[in-house]
């Protein structure tokens, strides 16, 4: 299989290209500079540039591209580029694809966020088919990440909205981020710490994402988050266990509403998500709650 894949250079992008490659798929990888590899080939999606008999001959064309959605949340520059990033990437791929005899499969980054706070009706369980809430700045994004997708879904192509709730990883943000502070005994809840927070383990990032490639049956909105979704008190208590730390701190609402602005309801909010589509197209997760995704992540990297 021959799958194209935009955002390679990223921590996701990397260990997915490793992974395809393993099962000895061919990987072509979107960059955005001139390369001497040959697994490379350069596109400009601020310019509507893409190499489109390339796209058109894949079997399935993966977008992860996009701007870093860890930073300053009162930035209007960041919130620009983090919604210009991730339409653009999204519109030219997914028009490229719509425009191909035979349009490819369409592997369309997205995020978690995409439901908004559902706490304030009973806290649900959020599978794919499940509404969108709220105007905080990552659900914004996401409901217009997913609408760039459509010009490849009406053309026909099989597509799949890669819904990813937060990887953890030792290695990056925001576990990375987060282990100095529990280290040093600064563990703590956010808010009365209730909130449902989803999270999935590298591993399973990798290997949802690989089933979505392989499966030809699956398509639509797909949630990567682990199977049991915690609390964010839960995952304090669990991480600061973990590192053996005490957990007794809790950072007040409006204090975390103050200092995070429109990302704010991303923090306090709660989604209570199940991966109920990859589980349906038959993917076997390796980590199943809060316990197993850190003890994954936290383990030493071989």
């Amino acid at each position: 299989m021959h799958v194209v894949v935009a955002g390679s250079s990223g921590f996701l992008g990397q260990a997915l290209v490793r992974a395809l490659r393993e099962r000895d798929h061919r990987v072509t990888r979107l960059v955005r500079r001139d390369s001497p590899a040959e697994d490379t080939s350069r596109w400009d999606p601020c310019a509507g540039e893409v190499d489109a008999d390339l796209v058109g001959s894949a079997d399935v064309v993966v977008n992860l591209a996009g701007s870093p959605t860890m930073g300053n949340p009162h930035s209007k520059k960041w919130a620009t580029e983090l919604r210009r990033s991730r339409i653009a990437t999204t519109t030219l791929l997914a028009r490229t694809i719509a425009d191909a005899s035979a349009p490819p499969a369409f592997l369309a980054g997205n995020g978690i966020s995409f439901y908004g706070d559902h706490g304030d009706v009973g806290d649900p369980v959020l599978a794919e088919d499940a509404d969108s809430r709220g105007d905080a700045l990552l659900t914004d994004v996401t409901r217009e990440w997913q609408a760039a997708a459509e010009p490849a879904a009406d053309a026909g192509a099989r597509v799949c909205i890669l819904r990813t709730a937060p990887v953890l990883d030792r290695s990056s943000a925001p576990l990375n981020l987060l282990l100095p502070m529990f280290r040093l005994g600064g563990a703590a809840r956010l808010g009365d710490g209730s909130q449902h927070f989803p999270i999935i383990s590298l591993r399973d990032w990798v290997g949802g994402v690989v089933h979505a490639a392989e499966h030809d049956t699956l398509s639509g909105p797909v949630n990567l988050c682990c199977p049991e979704v915690p609390t964010n008190a839960e995952f304090t208590r669990t991480l600061a266990e973990l590192v053996h730390r005490p957990a007794f701190l809790r950072v007040p609402s409006a204090i975390i509403k103050l200092g995070a602005g429109r990302m704010a309801p991303e923090v306090l909010g709660s989604l209570r998500t199940v991966p109920a589509a990859l589980q349906d197209a038959g993917y076997a997760f390796h980590d199943h709650d809060v316990r197993d995704v850190l003890t994954a992540a936290l383990a030493p990297t071989a």
